[in-house]
């Protein structure tokens, strides 16, 4: 499942102030459905944020980052037309992202 991930941002003065959404159902691995049957554990290990293809910052999350997470942070020295890329894997192997083109 290739999740796409809903990311804005703004340029002002040489910072990019970025937004991001990241549609996830993050299980922890002990709750339990209807039936009383646990629902498997379902949680993003690793973030990645790229500008132009350079490495930003890396997280690694784990079961108690919540359910459809949302980051926002600051990038410095940015200029319009750098790309702003995220990237998520969860324990399960699937995978996310998302891009942005700075105006």
């Amino acid at each position: 499942m290739a999740a796409k991930v809903k990311i804005r941002g703004k340029l002002k003065d040489g910072v990019a102030k970025i937004k991001l959404l990241i549609p996830h159902p993050m299980e922890t691995g002990t709750r339990r459905d209807a039936e009383g049957n646990l629902i498997p554990a379902k949680f993003i290990q690793s973030v990645t944020l790229q500008k132009n293809g350079q490495l930003v910052m890396k997280g690694n999350w784990g079961p108690s980052v919540s359910k459809d997470p949302y980051l926002s942070f600051q990038i410095k020295n940015c200029v319009a037309g750098d790309v702003i890329k995220v990237d998520w894997v969860d324990n399960t192997g699937d995978t996310g992202s998302g891009e942005l083109t700075l105006k």
